[in-house]
């Protein structure tokens, strides 16, 4: 059994722990808010107030899982950069097997439609994104190891902006292809678990994992698809020359190292969500 600790336990760190809890290990989450969890430890503290950030001592792991809860380059600085200072300040003296922080793909700034793989350049276009690597940076001089999970596009129960968008009609390109990238909450989680699981075992793990599903689509396909299902007119498809295209982000370091998605693609996913358990490809 180890000892854990999941800072910032929303949503997928609520899924986290519940699953850490069932594999026997001890399991404390911390939240700015009050709250509970069948069998886990819970302490309250923000990472923007280091006084209020006091963990317990023998710890063996530590997930890191923030969010700012506003837009703009302030909260990002504020939670991702100033707060992960705090956190690795208030965890001084803990021997760790290893540190999992959770980024964004938005620290990649291709737009060409290419392929995006982990060995890719991360020259994040945004200063949110720049900062989310200017914090992924805070990681490469710890006394322990570090591995960064880069997601995309979650989605899941309560996550449904592209059901809202079919729903609102809203236009979609379609020239240039749009390229999206997505995962469901549950594959964040089962992500997260899997490679705690596989640092136990002693396998090397490395400091950088993309975390979407096996299919990258179009954004007017997924569209299409929500609406054929959804029973709603298919929203108008538009072409915006010169417009970005996006990339297409790979799993293939995640999958070969074993993990298989719960939901490979968005029809799987959104069937799920949607309660379509009707749905085959």
């Amino acid at each position: 059994m180890a000892k854990v600790l999941i800072v910032g336990c929303g949503d997928v760190g609520s899924r986290l722990a519940l699953r850490l809890v069932v594999a026997g290990h001890e399991v404390f989450a911390l939240r700015r808010s009050a709250f509970s969890l069948p069998g886990v430890q819970v302490l309250q503290g923000d990472v923007t107030d280091p006084a209020s950030l006091r963990f317990p001592t023998g710890l063996d792991a530590v997930f890191v899982l923030l969010a700012p809860g506003e837009p703009g380059e302030e909260a990002y600085r504020r939670v991702y950069f100033e707060g992960t200072q705090h956190v690795l300040a208030a965890l001084a003296g803990q021997k760790l097997t290893r540190l999992f922080w959770v980024s964004s793909s938005s620290v990649y700034g291709q737009e060409d439609g290419s392929w995006v793989n982990e060995d890719s350049p991360a020259a994040a276009g945004s200063a949110t994104g720049q900062i989310l690597l200017q914090s992924e940076q805070l990681l490469q001089s710890l006394p322990w190891p570090a591995t960064v999970l880069r997601f995309a596009g979650i989605y899941g129960p309560g996550r449904l902006r592209l059901p809202r968008w079919v729903q609102a009609g809203r236009e979609v390109q379609v020239h240039p292809i749009a390229w999206t990238n997505r995962i469901h909450v549950e594959d964040c989680a089962g992500l997260l678990a899997f490679l705690f699981e596989q640092q136990r075992k002693g396998t090397n793990l490395a400091s950088v994992y993309i975390g979407v599903d096996d299919e990258p689509a179009p954004q007017h396909e997924v569209l299409d698809w929500l609406a054929g299902r959804m029973g709603l007119p298919r929203v108008a498809h538009v072409s915006r020359p010169g417009a970005a295209s996006n990339k297409r982000l790979s799993n293939g370091r995640i999958s070969a190292l074993g993990y298989q998605m719960q939901f490979p693609g968005f029809r799987e996913g959104y069937a799920a969500v949607m309660g379509w358990q009707d749905e085959i490809r």
